[in-house]
């Protein structure tokens, strides 16, 4: 069976609704790229667990109305899936980014690193947060999740002492670590805190700070882009979010 389009929701909707216009973005996309026609079915989410089932009952040049024929929204995820991710060069950031939500992130906290190459100064901060968000969002859609992962303000790696003291399980990836991810007891609940370091690696000093054992992936060092949702998958394979 063919997987419905999704859409995001233009506005927030009742408890009991009945029709639904997608217009703007959304909707010029679904009619002018995706070419939707009446008698079709579609998917709206609205990115905090809600998604409503549709059939588009109306088309117009640049938006489209659906009636709603079933409602139905999403519990927060058990585990909740944290992954701290240091900024990096060139587009290899937003990869890793679009990578951990489609498989599955919940919230994702940019941090700067000390041997990251790329630091977020000025402008440049707040154009950098809204392009990761972005890229979530746009991820999120894709892989047809009804959550959109929050994606924080920038940590520094002060910042990122009490997360892991207070996540049921912290996973620090270091290519020099002797403990293996897969040695791990993935709890049932609270928070998974994966932290994944630059391309330049976490320093001695980050670790120390962390005060949490680093694990490593397996023989093979990954880039910046890669390790986060490779763990991430290893992680959440063992739960029974992927059962």
């Amino acid at each position: 069976m063919t997987s419905l389009p999704v859409y995001w929701l233009p506005a927030p909707v009742g408890p009991d609704p009945g029709r639904v216009r997608l217009e703007g973005p959304e909707g010029r996309h679904a009619v002018t790229v995706r070419r939707t026609r009446v008698g079709e079915q579609v998917e709206l989410v609205d990115g905090t667990g809600l998604r409503l089932c549709c059939e588009v009952v109306a088309v117009g040049r640049d938006s489209l109305e659906a009636q709603v024929v079933s409602v139905s929204r999403e519990s927060p995820p058990s585990p909740r899936l944290v992954v701290v991710q240091a900024l990096a060069k060139g587009q290899r950031a937003e990869l890793a980014v679009q990578a951990v939500t489609e498989v599955g992130a919940d919230v994702i906290v940019p941090w700067s690193a000390s041997r990251a190459v790329v630091q977020w100064r000025g402008d440049r901060a707040g154009k950098s947060l809204a392009r990761w968000r972005s890229t979530a969002r746009e991820a999120a859609k894709q892989a047809r999740h009804a959550r959109t992962p929050e994606v924080t303000e920038l940590a520094a790696t002060a910042d990122l002492a009490t997360l892991l003291t207070d996540a049921a399980l912290a996973v620090v990836l270091h290519e020099a670590a002797t403990v293996a991810l897969n040695s791990l007891e993935v709890p049932e609940a609270g928070d998974v805190v994966v932290v994944v370091g630059p391309e330049g690696g976490i320093s001695e000093q980050e670790l120390a700070a962390f005060g949490v054992e680093p694990v490593r992936l397996g023989p093979t060092v990954l880039r910046t882009s890669t390790a986060g949702v490779a763990a991430c998958a290893a992680l959440l394979s063992r739960t029974a979010r992927w059962g």
